[in-house]
């Protein structure tokens, strides 16, 4: 086989699977980075699994079971050298949210077993949505949900995780999917349930700790002659001490003894071994009532990994598909669903330590896998005795970063319709859960859009004395002529707006007898839809019955394409200029003066089609 053809059949090796692409440039120096980073995300991941687990409302060992076959998955296909999938805090929100809607066939609420099927078919069912849009290059699709959208969902997600958090910290038993079901719940407990001082004091002490540690402990570790990101990795891997500490606590001083007054609730037994590689039932669970949960936690799930894979990709200067990273995320989220795990998404701070480890390749996320299945063979029996407090305090000082309260002040300064999308999104799922939150958000932001697409932006301008260019007449000094209008369209013309614009000039022509020339200037217009072209031919149509004569300028090529395709240009009674000041100098009594070579000549209308 000659060279070529070995090279055309790598690149085709390594378009369906990325990792190919990766490994023709392996070495031993890129193995130590993969392993090195491995090994810290591994001691990130065992606590942050258990908790995010727990979280869901499943067993401690789904949280494990999610951060193996999943990373190795993505490791396969995925297109990022830094992202770290697993478990992560809002899927595991969203999924919890999910499963407190089900019930049972009898009507009753689920059972663990019944919960964990739910669990697991949530997991399929979302990532063959995923992969579904990657086979058919749906990843632009994502771009319908706002950046104030998503800003205002995780900033609610956030409180949300934290007061659902409180429960396990201070021993008290809360359930909720919203602030309102929460209080309820803390106003339904029974007289005499208070505070469990012992497990408060095991999760403020976890808490101080961690909190003290992000502030302090990097300058501290800096200090002893270590470099910045040795420091930051070694703040980052404090959970785990954690972690350690309070399961020698609990442990030493026998905190599992439920008998004992002092006794709290611990993780308790972890299955030790693999998981059972097997299809979740279709039979049991009503499914198709998951699907609006899976379709809203793939796509929650995605933007938050692609946002994060490219913003990491683009300080080493690497490109991540959108499309690709579909297919890699959903085969991901189909292997959690087989293999006894939970939905999945890249992880923030996990995926930071990948990059300031050094991660060369997403080889790095196998060989995570590897140290997660090792902790499930090996640490199962310490992991009962980790104290339940004490992952509520990690899960509550993780989720802080996702609480940006600044940023809706930021945002309505900017721009009022924006921010009223973040409050809403915000408040619908501080009040009524994360799904209607997100839902609420994205009908709004479309609504707004719409709104303000539909009464385009548009100004008379004029031209400025000695020059090219045309501004406003309202807020510029600038030359007009009495017998001609330039109106320039800030906006692309579809259906939603096109009665505006007809609206718009003919009040431009009642309020302006001597009107002989009318110029829709349109460098701002991307689109002309069938509506919009249909009301371009009646205001032309109007426009010569009144004696005055529709131009065109500055249409772009694109939408040239398609007005050729119409018998707008031949019937238009103006004409086609290549520039608002062709226009100007061809119909301004101004005009003249700006040069009698190009005055009344201009641009032809064939010239501009040709353009």
């Amino acid at each position: 086989m000659s060279e070529q053809a070995r090279g055309a059949d790598s690149r085709t090796l390594a378009r369906w699977l990325p990792l190919a692409g990766w490994l023709e440039h392996y070495d031993r120096q890129s193995f130590g980075r993969d392993l090195l980073a491995a090994v810290i995300v591994s001691v990130m991941l065992v606590p942050q699994a258990l908790a995010y687990a727990l979280l869901a409302g499943l067993p401690a060992q789904v949280g494990l079971y999610a951060s193996m076959l999943p990373l190795v998955l993505y490791a396969l296909f995925g297109t990022s050298s830094t992202l770290a999938v697993g478990p992560v805090a809002i899927i595991s929100l969203m999924t919890a949210s999910a499963i407190a809607g089900m019930t049972g066939a009898d009507g009753a609420a689920l059972s663990t077993p019944e919960m964990l099927g739910a669990a697991l078919l949530l997991a399929l069912v979302s990532g063959a949505l995923l992969v579904t849009m990657g086979l058919l290059r749906l990843g632009a699709l994502v771009n319908f949900i706002s950046h104030p959208v998503i800003s205002g969902f995780m900033t609610a997600s956030g409180i949300l995780i934290i007061a659902s958090q409180l429960g396990p910290l201070s021993g008290l038993s809360l359930k909720g999917g919203n602030l309102i079901e929460m209080g309820q719940s803390l106003l339904a407990l029974p007289t005499g349930i208070g505070i469990h001082l012992p497990t408060l004091t095991i999760g403020l002490g976890c808490w101080a700790g961690l909190i003290l540690a992000r502030r302090h402990l990097k300058n501290g570790v800096m200090a002893l002659g270590l470099s910045k990101t040795t420091a930051g990795m070694c703040c980052k891997t404090t959970p785990i001490i954690a972690v350690i500490a309070s399961s020698l606590l609990a442990w030493g001083l026998n905190l599992g003894d439920q008998n004992a007054e002092h006794s709290m609730a611990l993780v308790g037994a972890v299955p030790a071994g693999l998981p059972v590689i097997s299809l979740p039932s279709f039979v049991s669970h009503d499914w198709s009532g998951l699907l609006m949960s899976a379709l809203l936690i793939s796509v929650v799930g995605f933007v938050e990994s692609l946002a994060l894979a490219q913003t990491l990709a683009a300080r080493r200067r690497q490109r991540i598909d959108p499309d690709k990273e579909l297919i890699a995320l959903g085969l991901s989220n189909m292997g959690a669903g087989v293999s006894g795990g939970m939905p999945v998404s890249g992880g923030l701070s996990r995926s930071v330590v990948n990059f300031d480890a050094g991660a060369a390749t997403p080889l790095a996320g196998a060989f995570t896998a590897l140290g997660i299945l090792l902790a499930s063979l090996l640490l199962t029996d310490w992991l009962a005795w980790l104290p339940r407090t004490t992952l509520a305090a990690i899960i509550i000082v993780a989720t802080t970063s996702l609480i940006d309260i600044a940023a809706i002040k930021r945002t309505f300064r900017y721009s009022r319709g924006d921010g009223t999308a973040l409050a809403i999104t915000l408040i619908v799922t501080l009040l009524h859960g994360v799904e209607s939150g997100i839902m609420a958000g994205v009908v709004i932001s479309l609504g707004l859009y719409l709104k303000r697409t539909s009464q385009p932006h548009s100004a008379l301008v004029g031209r400025v004395s000695g020059t090219e260019h045309f501004r406003n007449v309202e807020r510029h000094a600038v030359e007009t002529d009495p017998e001609l209008a330039i109106l320039r369209i800030d906006e692309s013309l579809y259906f939603a707006n096109a009665r505006y614009l007809e609206d718009t000039v003919l009040a431009l022509t009642a309020d302006r007898p001597s009107l002989r020339h009318l110029v829709l200037a349109c460098q701002a217009v991307n689109l002309i839809d069938a509506s919009a072209l249909e009301s371009l031919e009646v205001i032309n149509e109007r426009m010569t019955a009144a004696g005055v004569k529709l131009h065109l300028s500055e249409v772009k090529g694109p939408v040239m394409d398609r007005l050729k395709c119409s018998d707008l240009p031949e019937n238009l009674g103006g004409e086609i200029y290549l520039s608002t000041f062709d226009a100007w100098q061809a119909l301004s009594i101004h005009g003249s003066h700006c040069g009698q070579a190009c005055a009344r000549d201009g641009v032809s209308q064939t010239a501009a089609l040709n353009g």
